[in-house]
């Protein structure tokens, strides 16, 4: 019998990596640059490139995080061998975040949308609600690979963007040059303009937890794993895209004639232009009608920035379904850990915890849905991200046992004390941003003394009953099995089940009739994998030891081998146990669902198609 210790399917490349950080450094743009000229008008390029640096800054320390980590570095992973407190309260930090990510980027989207389609300003918020809500439901089916679709649509907007800055600097060099102002106001309130457009920089976290599902380095020996050529160039790609392009951006707004700042009574400003309203909230399509109809003309100009449009607003949804992902996912881990209640790690048919769902959609939902302004939610931000980054680099910096060269060390800690001064800042200055982040940071907390009261009871509970005889009639016996793999002289075959049935049956006879051993695998399937699940065994696993049990008396003697994984990657998992016991075939039970369903969610069967070896075929028992 081969280990049934897990192992988390290692195939997150580079480009998916840095396909989850586009989705949330990349959309930045969309609003970002709109705001920063809300709050610094012709000076808002030197706020914009103060931001990028800072972007790079924290970039940098990431890629030692996630070199040291390579099973996920992430600041509830990285900080909780330190702190479990510190850890809980930088995860839900971050938890604040995700909200705001998925609401800010919903209502981006429609904005953007609004430039293609007539949607009436005052519905925009409950349109963005709504999408947040289809999203949600996309995901009960568990859809695991968005990381193609993310990846091809932040490809076609990376392209976009680069277009855009080169034409917007190419063609308007001299006027944002004679437009750009001088910072005014002094330290102090340049500060507070900085801060306020410090936002979309949780992407980082995302990648950082990623670490644990990306390929070795060649050569690497697994018992030290160091993913640091994935994640590094992931992290540098992205990075260097995300900062020169943002920055051209802003640049390139400066050269835009006669945009007001116009300030509302008790009220974020405004930013409005000639014959436009509102372009704050979509900047980038302004930009591109307008600059292009400088050169081609107005329809060259409309097809610009609906083209621009449309791009936008496809990222921005791709946004949301990983923040969205990020949720369930954080959710998932800490009630595995006990830190919520374990209604939040109780599964569906798909693998997907509900209850981590239904707050994940229904809490950013109504968000967008009451606060439905950009500058608004923009209020309610950075102080979740801030925090947790600053918690994990901080942490890191000081734990001697961390092998950190004194360079990164320093620069880490450097950072650590720029992005403390950030998260005081936005605590001071930003009082819905410090509420929300404070209401949710106090309701988990509530959540998690909930979950340490219920384990208790559930503890003192079993301990009563502990001398109670259990009925051998609902007793399951650990079955036993032929384990000599040399009685059955031919090759092995492997057989993928999801349960007692035809598949498990057809592949005991075929195993029989053709004298080989049989491989009998069962994949537990989970949004998110924690240490106690690598160390998961069937037999502690009632659904497994139920079907391995019948198994046992099915085969009546012939050699079968049980495997179990827990993964959040059926096909990999099949794929990567086949290669390793050597498999000359592999059997899996024909799809039952429907077309929506498969298509929505991933035919199991095409995927492992498309995985396994040539020289291993794939025998579908319908």
């Amino acid at each position: 019998m081969i280990a049934s210790d897990t192992k988390r399917p290692r195939n997150v490349d580079w480009k998916s990596a840095a396909a989850i950080l586009y989705g949330d450094w990349g959309t930045s743009k969309a609003y970002v640059v709109g705001l920063a000229f809300a709050v610094a008008g012709y000076s808002s390029f030197w706020l914009i490139a103060a931001m990028c640096v800072l972007t790079a800054l924290v970039g940098v320390n990431y890629m030692t995080i996630c070199k040291h980590y390579p099973d996920g570095g992430g600041v509830y992973a990285s900080v909780r061998h330190r702190s479990e407190i510190i850890s809980i309260v930088g995860a839900f930090l971050l938890i604040a975040d995700y909200i705001v990510t998925a609401a800010i980027s919903a209502l981006s989207a429609f904005q953007y949308l609004q430039r293609v389609i007539p949607i009436p300003a005052a519905l925009l918020g409950y349109c963005a609600a709504g999408a947040i809500v289809v999203i949600g439901v996309l995901n009960y089916l568990g859809p695991k690979h968005t990381g193609n679709l993310a990846f091809l649509v932040s490809g076609a907007h990376r392209r976009g963007s680069w277009l855009c800055s080169a034409f917007s600097v190419c063609r308007t060099f001299g006027a944002a040059i004679h437009h750009i102002k001088p910072l005014e106001g002094g330290f102090g309130a340049n500060w507070s303009h900085f801060v306020g457009i410090v936002l979309a920089l949780s992407g980082v976290e995302a990648i950082a937890n990623a670490t644990g599902v990306m390929p070795l380095n060649p050569g690497c020996d697994p018992s030290k794993p160091c993913v640091s050529k994935t994640s590094t160039k992931a992290l540098v790609v992205v990075m260097i895209e995300v900062c020169v392009f943002t920055a051209l951006l802003g640049f390139g707004m400066q050269a835009l004639h006669g945009l007001q700042v116009i300030p509302v009574p008790g009220q974020d400003p405004d930013v409005n232009a000639p014959d436009a309203h509102g372009v704050r909230d979509y900047m980038l399509n302004y930009m591109a009608q307008t600059f292009v109809t400088g050169s081609w003309g107005a329809t060259a100009g409309a097809i610009a920035g609906a083209v621009v449009s449309i791009v936008f607003a496809v990222l921005l949804l791709s946004a949301v379904n990983t923040a969205i992902v990020d949720l369930i996912a954080i959710s998932f881990l800490m009630a595995r850990d006990k830190e919520l209640p374990g209604l939040f790690s109780k599964l569906n048919n798909y693998g997907v915890p509900n209850a981590g769902l239904i707050v994940a959609t229904v809490i950013p939902a109504i968000l967008v849905a009451v606060v439905s302004d950009m500058a608004g939610l923009a209020n309610l931000y950075a102080v979740g991200v801030v925090g947790a980054i600053a918690t994990n680099l901080g942490a890191s910096s000081t734990d001697k046992k961390l092998d950190l060269v004194r360079w990164e060390r320093v620069l880490m800690f450097c950072t650590f004390l720029i992005m403390l001064a950030i998260e005081i800042s936005l605590f001071v200055e930003k009082p819905d941003a410090r509420y929300f982040a404070g209401s949710v940071l106090l309701i988990g907390l509530i959540m998690r003394g909930l979950a340490s009261e219920h384990l208790q009871r559930k503890e003192k509970a079993a301990a009563t009953a502990s001398g109670a005889v259990t009925s051998p009639e609902k007793a399951i016996a650990i079955p036993k099995f032929q384990h000599d793999i040399n009685t059955a002289p031919g090759a092995p075959l492997l057989c993928a089940i999801r349960g007692i049935g035809r598949t498990m049956k057809f592949a005991i006879e075929e195993a029989r009739e053709t004298k080989r051993p049989l491989y009998l695998l069962f994949v537990r399937q989970q949004p998110a994998l924690t240490e106690r699940d690598r160390k998961r065994k069937w037999q502690d696993d009632p659904e497994a030891l139920q079907i391995f049990s019948e198994a046992s008396e099915l085969a009546d003697g012939h050699t079968i081998l049980p495997c179990y994984a827990v993964s959040d990657s059926p096909a990999d998992t099949i794929v990567d146990i086949a290669a390793t016991v050597g498999a000359s075939r592999v059997i899996l039970g024909g799809a039952k669902r429907s077309g929506l369903i498969s298509a929505l969610r991933g035919n199991l069967i095409r995927q492992v198609s498309q995985l396994l070896p040539e020289e291993i075929p794939l025998l579908v028992y319908s």
